[in-house]
């Protein structure tokens, strides 16, 4: 078991090789500090789990590499969003995902909720009817709207 202290020293021993690893992969330091912090909490959460203290960086970096890899699909279901806003997929704009994923936590609740369950959490307008326990048409009218909003949003800036 690692104790408080050691895992403190094991983290900063590592902190370099994760920072440069998590902007390999994420290519935005933001994103690739939030997952070196995620990884550390995650790494954390779990010490008691690592059997050898040697093997401290291959984990820590193994964990950070699994957190990099779903802020990339969440990125990438965000650009799927934008997939179905013909109007703005053809922008030529690097930071277009966050750009909608902050489009999409500015919309109402009701509709946002509609609007990840089935573009980011790939549910069928079925599914969301039965989560939701609302109507077919409901579902398809709220991503209708947040379609529009979504459009809306993002080709005024």
């Amino acid at each position: 078991m690692i104790d408080n202290h050691s895992f403190e020293m094991l983290v900063t021993a590592q902190t370099d090789t994760m920072y440069r690893v998590s902007m390999a992969m994420l290519k935005n330091e933001h994103d690739a500090q939030d997952a070196v912090h995620d990884a550390v909490l995650i790494a954390y959460q779990n010490r008691n789990q690592l059997k050898h203290a040697e093997y401290f960086g291959t984990w820590i970096v193994r964990i950070l590499i699994n957190v990099c890899k779903k802020t990339l699909k969440q990125r990438k279901r965000y650009a799927d969003i934008g997939d179905a806003l013909p109007d703005i997929a053809s922008r030529d704009n690097p930071y277009l995902s966050v750009e909608i994923g902050e489009a999409i936590d500015s919309l109402p609740p009701k509709i946002r909720l509609t609007v990840i369950l089935y573009y980011v959490e790939d549910y069928s307008v079925k599914e969301i009817k039965e989560v939701l326990r609302i109507p077919e048409g409901t579902v398809k009218s709220r991503l209708s709207k947040g379609r529009e909003l979504l459009k809306d949003r993002l080709t005024e800036s």
